[in-house]
């Protein structure tokens, strides 16, 4: 039974699309050995049937010897069974094996793509992720679909090849050259059908990335009026890659077509050649007809070779957009020489901007320009490599990744949902939580009203993107699952900018209330960025900020009444 996801799906070999495809054969190699077995067994065992046949005739009918009939009818109806059950195990294990290495590849460029977080989305459209993960990593998987046949062709091939020899060897001679020749003219082909081949991939990738980015983007589309610009640059993509299609297709085509003619022709020649030798009587009756076996059989092995070096070929295209992808590499990497991480409760400071933020409490961040709110935040959750970032006497670079992500969350303002259950939407992290958390979590968020209108409850069904959510529902919902990480520090950028004022005061009363009090008697702190009076009036301490440095620091009311830059930024210059 092939289990997935894959415990650990290995460390592939990025060096060449020709390693990649070995290391994904060495990880599933017995099964491979298997499907091989099986492959050779079903294609040698088809090979000998006209042999069988053959013998049968000239030992037993035209010997008149009814018990060698009888012998070699069962030699020949055991070939067929061994045939007819080899064919069957063939099939299983050959699909079994195009699946493990497809879904292998798939998660190799999930787990990457989650490892490298934005780097990748910066440095390749989305497209091209989507595409490497669905039609590469299939691609892939097509090389070890058609090792089994492509094995069991080669040794049947052989079998016929040394059949013929003793019983002609210029016919032998002739199968042993004719074959491979055949394969190799056909080889000019496949270098051209490459080339097309990889440049449809690109032209697919890039039309992939335009339909995502304008899907991303429909709302402000519709508002602008920006929906015929799109979609004549989406008809003239479209077109683009009809056109790659077309060639790919033209050139498939013809060697479709030579896969045809080819042993056609080898077949009429060996017809030929095979009737002489009758009429000069060197072939006995039971030899012709395991001639004639032998001729129509060959045209298997070499349409299985020839698809073959097609299916590998597709492969190694795939593969090597594949580790395009994997070759990305984030931003932020792991410490050289990582420390010791510090006690919980230590002071999480910015020394840029001179944030020290008191263990246990809940702060808000204030600045008229956003943007810099978000560029600290940024470095305090490491997302952002800086020096002067400090947790307790320990610089931030210098732990190890996973510590600070394990106690310091960012909360980005635009979350993002996935397809599953709200359960496992609210749980991404399998640490069984069970109901009741779920739902204390989901009120601290304000989002009971989201539960109730879901007949299913917390076993419904989230949409990729929670699209059947608004985009209040959609942040309260990540709200919830923030708030279940238990981090030591959550950093929540603008997390009320989608909700109605009264729902912003329930969420910031019970949020402060959660954090203070979780039950575990650990200190947690809350940095909150925003610019909402309702919101940072639940603060234990609002700071503002100005020019990237904290330039003044107080309750809510006290920076109401004490700094005017302050007032003019939270009211946005109206009196209250």
């Amino acid at each position: 039974m092939l289990r997935l996801p894959y415990d650990d799906p290995g460390v592939p070999d990025l060096r060449s699309p020709a390693r990649y495809l070995l290391w994904t054969g060495r990880q599933q190699w017995r099964p491979q050995l298997v499907a091989t077995v099986y492959g050779v067994l079903w294609m040698g065992s088809q090979a000998l049937v006209p042999a069988a046949i053959g013998r049968g005739l000239d030992r037993g009918v035209s010997a008149h010897d009814v018990a060698a009939s009888l012998r070699w009818s069962l030699v020949v109806l055991a070939l067929v069974a061994v045939q007819a059950v080899a064919g069957v195990l063939r099939h299983r294990t050959a699909v079994n094996n195009w699946l493990a290495a497809s879904f292998r590849s798939m998660q190799l460029l999930g787990r990457h793509s989650a490892r490298v977080g934005v780097a990748i989305r910066r440095r390749l459209p989305t497209g091209e992720v989507v595409s490497a993960a669905t039609n590469d990593a299939l691609m892939i998987g097509g090389a070890f679909d058609i090792t089994a046949r492509l094995s069991g062709a080669l040794v049947s091939y052989l079998i016929v090849a040394l059949l013929l020899l003793h019983t002609n060897a210029l016919i032998g001679v002739v199968v042993l050259v004719g074959v491979p020749a055949m394969v190799l003219l056909l080889g000019p082909l496949m270098r051209p059908l490459q080339a097309r081949q990889r440049t449809q991939r690109e032209v697919a990738g890039r039309l992939t990335a335009l339909g995502a980015d304008t899907v991303a983007g429909l709302r402000v589309l519709r508002g602008i009026g920006g929906e015929p610009a799109f979609l004549a640059r989406y008809r003239r993509r479209s077109d683009e890659l009809r056109d790659a299609g077309v060639r790919v297709a033209t050139l498939q085509a013809v060697l479709d077509s030579a896969q045809v003619l080819l042993p056609g022709i080898f077949l009429v020649t060996l017809t030929w050649l095979g009737a002489r030798l009758a009429i000069r009587g060197t072939l006995s009756p039971g030899d012709i007809v395991a001639f004639y076996g032998y001729a129509f059989f060959l045209v298997v092995p070499i349409r299985t070779a020839v698809e073959g070096a097609d299916k590998i070929t597709r492969s190694l295209v795939g593969a090597n957009r594949i580790i395009g992808v994997l070759e990305t590499r984030p931003e932020i990497g792991e410490p050289a020489h990582p420390l010791a991480a510090p006690p919980a409760g230590s002071v999480l400071a910015d020394a840029a901007s001179g944030l020290a933020l008191a263990p246990g409490r809940m702060t808000g961040l204030v600045a008229a320009d956003p943007d810099e709110t978000a560029a600290i935040a940024q470095r305090l959750g490491r997302l952002e490599d800086h020096a002067g970032v400090t947790l307790g006497d320990v610089p931030l670079q210098r732990l190890p990744l996973h510590a600070v992500r394990r106690r310091i969350l960012v909360a980005e303002a635009e979350p993002r949902l996935f397809t599953g259950t709200l359960r496992d939407e609210l749980d991404p992290w399998g640490t069984a939580l069970d109901d009741g958390d779920l739902l204390a979590a989901l009120r601290v968020a304000a989002a009971d009203d989201v539960l109730e209108a879901l007949p299913e409850g917390l076993d419904a069904i989230v949409d990729e993107g929670g699209r059947g959510f608004s985009g209040g529902q959609r942040q309260r919902l990540a709200l919830a699952r923030t708030l279940l990480s238990d981090a030591e520090v959550l950093v929540l950028i603008e997390p009320t900018s989608a909700v109605d004022a009264h729902t912003e005061a329930l969420v910031a009363t019970r949020l402060r209330a959660a954090r203070h009090d979780d039950g575990s008697g650990t200190a947690r702190t809350t940095v909150v960025t925003s610019a909402s009076p309702l919101l940072l009036d639940r603060c234990d301490e609002v700071v503002f900020v100005r020019d990237g440095v904290v330039e003044a620091r107080g309750s809510h009311r006290d920076l109401l009444s004490s700094h005017p830059p302050y007032r003019e930024t939270v009211t946005r210059g109206e009196d209250l």
